[in-house]
């Protein structure tokens, strides 16, 4: 009993020690959202409801660079939900782990991200009858929503002080920061294809059709190719 109460104090440092690191890693983004997204003409209160309420970077970030590109509010949350569809999938996988019911169920779903989702799955299911699954969610959930807002606060704030954002070249970054977001989920050659796929689309589409479509039809690509991977494998 003594051995495995302390294998799981010992395991219980890590996961929570890995959760912090990757939520402070994860805040850098953060404030680069909350510039750029005073950059687009958001208020600080919009800036910090995107990142309270919505809380899933490469959506947020989409939001921002459809606005910014001259794009209609309608179409931005359109390709921003695109964006985010992946996210329903993760709490279909997490649910049987998390156990989670009443209010700690939408808590759940609030803090189903990339981060705290791959930090779930990296944990034996099993070890410590699940608790390790579970608490590597959790902690990882709350470490990068907590830093994350902060982080967005922090970068709004900035901005706002230093008056005209363009003149340090912040506009040009919003493609940077979606680029840094979506580039470490490129994982296989299938991933890859659909991000230059998407990319080509949205360039050739560019001159041609309003603002903000080229992003709605570029994200369409992403949600074509993962609906025909998963009919080929069920």
């Amino acid at each position: 009993m003594n051995a495995v109460l302390t294998d799981w104090n010992i395991a219980r440092r890590q996961i929570v020690g890995n959760a912090v690191s990757i939520g402070f890693a994860v805040a850098m983004y953060g404030v680069s959202f909350g510039a750029l997204g005073t950059t687009t003409g958001l208020t600080i209160p919009q800036t910090m409801a995107l990142s309270l309420l919505m809380f899933t970077g490469a959506s947020q970030f989409t939001i921002v660079s459809t606005l910014a590109s001259g794009g209609t509010a309608l179409t931005a949350v359109i390709a921003s939900w695109l964006m985010g569809t992946r996210n329903a999938a993760y709490s279909m996988r997490m649910t049987p782990i998390l156990k989670a019911s009443g209010a700690g169920r939408l808590v759940a779903v609030q803090l189903t991200i990339d981060e705290s989702t791959a930090m779930g799955l990296a944990q034996d299911e099993t070890a410590f009858e699940g608790r390790a699954s579970r608490l590597a969610f959790w902690s990882t959930g709350l470490s990068v929503y907590l830093l994350w807002n902060l982080a967005t606060f922090i970068g709004a704030i900035s901005v706002s002080a230093i008056g005209d954002p363009k003149s340090f070249g912040l506009d040009a970054a919003i493609a940077a920061g979606l680029f840094a977001l979506v580039w470490p989920q490129i994982k296989s050659r299938t991933d890859l294809s659909v991000a230059f796929g998407g990319a080509l689309i949205a360039l050739a589409l560019t001159p041609i059709v309003p603002p903000g479509i080229p992003v709605l039809a570029a994200a369409l690509v992403s949600v074509i190719v993962g609906w025909a991977t998963s009919r080929r494998l069920s």
